[in-house]
């Protein structure tokens, strides 16, 4: 329970910094299935700041939803920094969103390989126009890399608005 009360905490300043701030967010979800949005919109007064969000699973919705280009989904994969730059990217343009949060990974427990094994997640921040992404590596089962993901992604969120803002 204490993990789920220090997202909500994570999400309620977020949600602060984004309504002080007067920017909007939006996520593109893979491996989160949706989860970071869940808890943004777990703050109440959350529609001032979040209009919509993406769960793209398949490579196939990241084309059509994000305009993902088939060429980067081909060359670097799913879960890659080139992805998830473009899933941002894609995730803003289609909200109007001032943030967009991107994550894709592979949380488990099969689908890893020896050069993206089990526990690896990519990040793509988009800020006004500029993106930033991380690549990390998260120990744990599928639930434990999903809420660290989670975690992780409002956290550094909070870091850019509050550098952007400085």
């Amino acid at each position: 329970m204490t993990a789920l009360v220090d997202t909500i905490q994570l999400a309620s300043e977020l949600g602060q910094l984004l309504i002080q701030q007067q920017l909007t967010v939006t996520t593109a979800e893979s491996c989160t299935g949706g989860g970071i949005a869940y808890h943004l919109t777990a703050v109440p007064g959350s529609s001032a700041y979040l209009d919509r969000s993406f769960i793209t699973y398949s490579n196939k919705s990241k084309q059509q939803l994000l305009a993902v280009p088939p060429q980067t989904l081909q060359q670097f994969g799913a879960v890659s920094l080139q992805t998830v730059q473009e899933m941002a990217a894609g995730a803003a343009k289609a909200a109007s969103a001032d943030l967009a949060i991107a994550v894709s990974g592979i949380a488990g427990p099969g689908g890893g390989s020896e050069h993206k094994p089990v526990g690896t997640v990519c990040f793509g921040f988009w800020l006004k126009g500029v993106c930033t992404s991380n690549q990390l590596h998260f120990d744990g089962d599928r639930t434990e890399i999903r809420q660290q993901s989670i975690n992780f992604a409002l956290q550094q969120s909070i870091r850019l608005l509050t550098a952007s803002a400085n």
